[in-house]
């Protein structure tokens, strides 16, 4: 049995009909893929479609504005990814003529480019023969082959990188990387993989020693951090108050609306209270509707957002606010958490 042909041949029979699949177009490999990073398929899809019809190529794209790209990111999260993407764009549109690099050499020099994206972008596009390593690949290679050591461990990472250049069919690279991927989402899943219809289960670890469960082993490195965030919203009809954050945060450069943070939820009274929300609030605050609190999970940190809107303008602006008008508010990219709580208050 030969692993690779059997891949191939079972997802020549059972792929899913991904537009990015029918073309060799660099740039367009290269949309899906960064969206599709920490991405389902199904959630990534429609921001694929609304990218390509907004930027049909990399110099339309290098035009955009950081904003224009981050309203169109809204809702995907890890947001520097959108901003990577735009640097790349105008790198791409600067130094090579508009015309995306197909080469993995050339690809991974450059913005949010790592190896499993140059590979997958030089496989894709000119069938050079780099192997694909990405979580589905991870995982298909730990069961099948027995592998125990972590996928995120430095010696892990060496092996199965090594193991999938092996393994790779030097022919046709991109088929066999596409097969190995999508045998991976469909079939050899995190949780509850169809064995019984594996083609190549008489030969796979985990299936015979009943181990798909226990494989891949992942150190656990994640420490979740929680914060808690006090929102004040104020608007006069007509604008609205906001924040414009900086660089050294979350949803860096991206406006969001006055804040307190404290290092737990405090009582409302006790929060009203704090000298900072005195300073720039007074002390006989007026609150207006509901307080509402809401938990937004980020992938290393549990933010508790509480949103409190107020009936009367804060007696001091802090820098960095700003009263925006509520049209170009709703045209302007903001944290997902943000943007819902405002579209539900102006509707």
């Amino acid at each position: 049995m030969n692993f690779s042909d059997e891949l191939v041949q079972w997802y020549n029979e059972n792929k899913r009909d991904l537009p990015w699949r029918n073309t060799t177009d660099a740039y367009i490999i290269w949309l899906s893929e960064v969206i599709l990073q920490q991405t389902r398929v199904e959630q990534g899809l429609p921001y694929f479609y609304r990218f390509l019809e907004n930027y049909p190529d990399v110099t339309r794209f290098a035009n955009a504005s950081e904003d224009e790209i981050l309203k169109l990111w809204q809702g995907l999260g890890y947001y520097s990814r959108g901003r990577n993407m735009l640097k790349t764009a105008r790198i791409v549109q600067e130094h090579f003529n508009g015309k995306f690099p197909q080469a993995y050499d050339q690809l991974i020099k450059l913005k949010g480019i790592g190896e499993y994206t140059a590979a997958a972008i030089a496989s894709f596009s000119a069938n050079e023969a780099k192997a694909v390593v990405d979580g589905n690949v991870y995982r298909v290679i730990a069961r099948y082959f027995g592998i125990s050591e972590p996928i995120n461990s430095t010696a892990g990472k060496k092996i199965f990188q090594a193991t999938a250049n092996d393994l790779l069919n030097k022919k046709m690279p991109a088929v066999h990387n596409q097969a190995m991927m999508e045998f991976g989402a469909m079939l050899c899943k995190p949780k509850n993989p169809a064995c019984g219809t594996c083609p190549v289960k008489e030969g796979c670890y985990a299936f015979i020693n009943n181990a798909a469960a226990a494989l891949p082993v992942k150190l656990n490195k994640v420490k979740i951090r929680e914060r808690f965030f006090n929102y004040f919203l104020y608007t006069d009809g007509g604008s609205i108050l906001m924040n414009k954050r900086d660089e050294s945060d979350i949803w860096a450069n991206m406006y969001d609306l006055p804040l307190i943070e404290t290092s737990s939820l405090l009582p409302l009274d006790e929060l009203l209270a704090l000298p900072e929300t005195a300073a720039y609030f007074g002390n006989s605050l007026k609150i207006s509707g509901n307080v509402m609190v809401k938990k937004h999970l980020l992938t290393h940190q549990h933010l508790h957002v509480r949103f409190i809107t107020l009936s009367q303008q804060p007696i001091k602006i802090k820098e960095g606010w700003v009263f925006i008008k509520v049209e170009k508010a709703k045209k302007t990219a903001l944290p997902k958490v943000i943007f819902i709580f405002l579209d539900n208050f102006l509707n």
